[in-house]
């Protein structure tokens, strides 16, 4: 089959397009024909070699965790689904080898929910990292309450934006960091934008003079003092970025694949509660680009790789 691959950490150059072996289903996994697969910062970090110490490698790697496709088969013990079903998955398994960035995955059950009706397969596919991401931050990590004050840092990103909706859906006032630029974006998505940089504090302080009940960082270093000082008494901060978030009280947080939280996503979904915007899209003999675009930074939404060219396909 067809797949991006490297085989050796490095930077966008290493990704090649070519022949990668077929993957073989496991009594406990699905064939899944990919239709898209999303970009995640985290997609690069591990091509660059930042996440060495936490995921081994197995060269070649076709990188990609998230995916939206096709049952093709599923394994001899799988009863969950059948061939023909759409599905969305966050495929990560413990160590780097085998993605979603190619024609064919085969995907653990449990890494796998039924794709939301009403979203494209480029939407879909950018669902499942950052909404579990959020889903588990929120719920989970954060406990977010109805009548309290969130910070969403980066609010028009990918994880960002869907917490900030998620945030409104629990009854939350969610404050979003964001660009200038992305502020009618952060409002649209019911959040209160407030600009980077410096003063910040100031800025959060003029919306929420008591101070913040929760703070879900996505940025890490200095953010975290700020966040920090931010936090009203009793409150809980979380990042998703930076492992020192401990030493100032808070929570470090890494998303894991769990298919009852990936099907309440999709039913958010579908209850229009939560929608994925798609900034830009690549087909996959281009996911060299799709990976500089996203290492540029303040991408609003997500960056989509297309495996077939069925673009807007449901």
């Amino acid at each position: 089959m067809k797949a991006i691959s490297y085989a050796r950490y490095g930077g966008p150059e290493v990704l090649e397009y070519g022949e990668v072996r077929d993957p073989r289903v496991g009594p406990d996994s699905v064939l899944v024909k990919v239709r898209a697969a999303a970009v995640n910062p985290v997609d690069w970090k591990c091509r660059d070699g930042h996440l060495d110490a936490l995921l081994q490698p197995v060269f070649p790697v076709v990188p990609g965790w998230d995916l939206s496709g096709v049952v093709v088969r599923p394994g001899a013990s799988v009863t969950e689904f059948a061939a023909g079903d759409e599905v969305i998955g966050y495929v990560r398994e413990d160590f780097l080898s085998r993605g979603t960035f190619a024609e064919y995955v085969a995907a653990p059950v449990r890494t796998l929910a039924r794709k939301p009706r009403n979203l494209t397969h480029e939407e879909a596919a950018g669902l499942p990292l950052t909404g579990l991401t959020a889903y588990q931050v929120l719920l989970k990590a954060l406990r977010v309450q109805r009548g309290e004050t969130v910070l969403v840092h980066a609010a028009a990103g990918g994880v960002g934006s869907i917490a900030v909706q998620l945030g409104r859906h629990l009854g939350a006032r969610v404050v979003g960091t964001a660009g200038e630029h992305h502020h009618d974006f952060v409002r649209a998505l019911g959040g209160e934008p407030v600009a980077y940089g410096e003063g910040l504090a100031e800025r959060v302080r003029g919306l929420a003079p008591e101070g913040v009940d929760a703070v879900f960082d996505t940025v890490g270093g200095e953010t975290l003092t700020v966040s920090a000082n931010l936090l009203a008494p009793g409150g809980r901060l979380v990042s998703i970025a930076d492992a020192d978030v401990v030493g100032y009280g808070g929570r470090y947080c890494f998303v894991r694949p769990d298919a009852d939280d990936l099907l309440r996503l999709t039913e958010l979904a579908e209850q229009g509660v939560v929608t994925v915007h798609v900034s830009e899209t690549f087909p996959l003999e281009r996911a060299a680009d799709a990976h500089r675009r996203s290492q540029e930074g303040h991408t609003r939404g997500k960056i989509v790789v297309t495996v077939d060219g069925e673009e807007g396909r449901t």
